[in-house]
C-alpha cells in the first residue's frame, strides 16, 4: 500500500472533525403540522360549559318590542329586531331589523341603534330584558290511549337507540312500531354551535313514516326557510319561525293524516300535516305531494312507517314521546 498523501489525508480528517460535530449539533425542530382547515366547530351540550358569549344570546323583550340577540362565536352577535313583540307573541310581521356586532370588554354596541350591557338591551328609550320562554305543551303527558315511546326509563321502543346519563335520546334511530294516521308529541334540546353556521347547526330532522321531514335545526333568529326548523322540507315554510335560543327545551305537536286511495289503488288524496312548534300553529293542514327522503321510504302508500330521528353529525337529542292513532 502507498503512503497516503498529506492533502490526502489533511481532508479526510476535516470531514470527519466536520461530521463529528454535525452529529453532536441539535436537530432542527420538526415543523408543527398545520391545523386542519375543516375542523368542525366546537359544539356545547350544557350551559355551564357554553362560556361567555351564550348569557347574552337569547330573547329580550319589553313592551310592544321584541329582539333575538344570535352569538355567532369569539365574540360576535347579530341582533333581530321585531315590531311589536317577540315571534308568536306579538310581533306584527312587518320587516325586521338586522345589525352584527362585536363585543367590548362587557358591552356589545350595535352601531347608533342598540347596547347591550349588564342584561339590559336598548334600543332607543326602551329597556329590553332577557327572556326564556317555555312551550306551553312542554312536559305534556300523554293521554288515555296514546302509545308512549319515550318516557326516559328505556329506548326499547327504538332500533338501536340509545339513553344518554341524562335519560335523553340521542338522534340517529328509528322507531320499531310503525304508525299511519296520527297525533304526535315530542319534546328536542338543540346544541350551541356558535361558530356553525346553515345545516351545519344543530341538523336533525323528525321523519313521519320515514316518507315526510318536519326540520329540526339551530334557526334562532334566522327567516325561517322550508329548510329551518319548523320546515317541511323543500316543501312548506313555516308561518312563523318558532325557535328558542339552543340549549332550551323546544315542543313539536303534529296532527298527520296519511295518504288515501280508493280500491282499486288509485291515490285519492295528499297526506296532510299540521304542526305546532312551541305551542304555535306554524304549518296549518299542509298537503304533502311528494316524500322529502333520499334514504327511507320513497313512494307514497297508505302503509305505515316508522319515525325517524334523523342524526345529521350534530348531538340533538330528545325526550317525552307518545302517539295518538286516528
Amino acid at each position: 500500500r502507498s503512503p497516503m498523501r498529506l492533502p490526502t489525508l489533511l481532508c479526510t480528517l476535516s470531514l470527519v472533525a466536520l461530521t463529528s460535530h454535525a452529529a453532536d449539533a441539535p436537530k432542527p425542530a420538526a415543523p408543527k403540522a398545520p391545523a386542519p382547515k375543516n375542523a368542525e366547530p366546537p359544539v356545547y351540550l350544557t350551559v355551564e360549559t357554553a362560556g361567555p358569549d351564550f348569557p347574552l344570546q337569547g330573547e329580550y323583550a319589553a313592551e310592544g318590542q321584541g329582539a333575538d340577540i344570535i352569538a355567532l362565536g369569539d365574540g360576535n352577535f347579530r341582533l333581530v329586531t321585531f315590531k311589536g313583540g317577540l315571534p308568536g307573541a306579538g310581533w306584527d310581521g312587518s320587516a325586521k331589523t338586522e345589525i352584527e356586532a362585536k363585543r367590548d370588554g362587557d358591552v356589545v354596541r350595535f352601531k347608533d341603534v342598540a347596547e347591550l350591557k349588564g342584561g339590559v338591551l336598548t334600543i332607543g328609550t326602551a329597556a329590553l330584558k332577557r327572556v326564556e320562554r317555555h312551550s306551553p305543551t312542554e312536559g305534556a303527558k300523554a293521554p288515555a290511549g296514546a302509545i308512549v315511546l319515550l318516557d326516559g326509563s328505556n329506548a326499547d321502543a327504538w332500533n338501536g337507540g340509545h339513553l344518554d346519563e341524562r335519560k335523553l335520546l340521542a338522534a340517529g334511530t328509528t322507531s320499531k312500531q310503525a304508525f299511519q294516521s296520527f297525533t304526535l308529541h315530542l319534546e328536542f334540546l338543540l346544541p350551541f354551535k356558535p361558530l356553525g353556521r346553515g345545516q351545519g347547526r344543530a341538523n336533525s330532522g323528525v321523519y313521519h313514516q320515514d316518507r315526510y321531514e318536519v326540520q329540526v335545526l339551530d334557526s334562532f333568529g334566522l327567516k325561517g326557510e322550508n329548510n329551518e326548523c319548523g320546515g317541511i322540507y323543500t316543501i312548506s315554510a313555516p308561518k312563523v319561525n318558532m325557535c328558542f335560543p339552543p340549549l332550551q327545551w323546544q315542543t313539536y305537536d303534529i296532527d298527520f293524516t296519511a295518504a288515501k286511495f280508493d280500491a282499486q289503488g288509485q291515490r285519492t288524496a295528499w297526506a296532510r300535516i299540521t304542526v305546532r312548534h312551541n305551542g304555535v300553529l306554524i304549518q296549518d293542514n299542509v298537503e304533502l305531494p311528494r316524500t322529502t327522503t333520499s334514504s327511507g321510504i320513497k313512494t307514497i302508500t297508505d302503509t305505515p312507517g316508522p319515525f325517524q330521528l334523523q342524526e345529521h353529525g350534530n348531538p340533538v337529542y330528545y325526550r317525552n314521546i307518545w302517539v295518538l292513532e286516528k
